[in-house]
């Protein structure tokens, strides 16, 4: 017989789903606020509520207890832990380099093997393990850990029966598509503070419109982020991880799949 596809390492529970579900609804709203807000007659700038940055590391909390009583149990956190110290170590290579973004390769794998629930703390340990090591903690650091999350989350919600090459086709195809929706959300927790906000029925500005229609701002949006992020950091950040998904994967996703079957996380493969 052929080997069958093993299940996910660390399942969740239906609980645990609904946790990281209202953790993800709660997140995306740190990120749409600016367009369901309008701001006060003469404001210029668009301040950040302080409530969500407080927020996400209560949410992140929350996630991790309840996965930690769904089947992240000690060996998985430390598991996790590894994983965790390896991306933080290995981000630094990139840093100030043009989307050269090594950390997502780890994160997208670890969410494979490890499912939708592990993939999602882990993006989250990784980019504030990271942030620590290279001083890079700072008002950007919890949109950078919840989509750092979401990118695992995805991961481990990808189809389980496809497997040998074709598994490796579609973790490059959602690596690319990951890479450019992470800087998109990125560029759209970063546009209301860079640009400020413009004075309505001003044609020309790329910067956030108050009481325009939403569809108006995302317009202005989306030529902000092709203009400063699309052809650079995020194309980089894209092949980057693309051509290490496709070098290095099968290799990566094995070794993690003979440490989660020694864990008995999984189990052993039919011969």
């Amino acid at each position: 017989m052929t080997p069958t596809r093993p299940p996910v390492a660390v399942p969740l529970t239906r609980r645990s789903a609904l946790v990281l579900a209202g953790a993800s609804i709660a997140g995306l709203v740190m990120f749409l606020w600016p367009l369901l807000i309008t701001p006060a007659a003469g404001q210029s700038r668009v301040d950040q509520p302080f409530v969500f940055m407080a927020l996400m590391p209560v949410v992140v909390l929350v996630v991790i207890a309840e996965l930690s009583e769904g089947g992240l149990d000690s060996k998985a956190l430390a598991m996790l832990g590894v994983l965790s110290a390896i991306n933080a170590a290995v981000r630094p290579l990139g840093a100030g380099v043009a989307g050269v973004e090594l950390v997502f390769f780890l994160i997208i794998i670890g969410g494979r093997v490890f499912g939708a629930g592990f993939g999602f703390v882990l993006g989250c340990t990784s980019l504030f393990a990271s942030a620590l090591l290279t001083s890079g903690v700072g008002p950007w650091l919890p949109f950078q850990m919840l989509c750092a999350a979401w990118v695992g989350m995805g991961a481990g919600l990808l189809p389980r029966r496809v497997t040998g090459r074709g598994e490796i086709a579609l973790l490059v195809a959602y690596t690319v598509v990951a890479a450019y929706a992470y800087g998109l959300l990125m560029n759209l927790s970063s546009w209301p503070f860079t640009l400020g906000i413009a004075i309505p029925g001003e044609q020309d500005s790329l910067a956030l419109v108050p009481g325009d229609p939403v569809l108006d701002n995302l317009q202005r949006f989306g030529v902000f982020t092709l203009l400063t992020s699309f052809w650079g950091w995020d194309t980089g950040r894209a092949i980057t991880n693309a051509l290490l998904v496709t070098t290095l994967g099968p290799a990566v996703l094995a070794t993690l799949r003979r440490a989660a079957r020694r864990a008995r996380y999984l189990p052993k493969e039919n011969s």
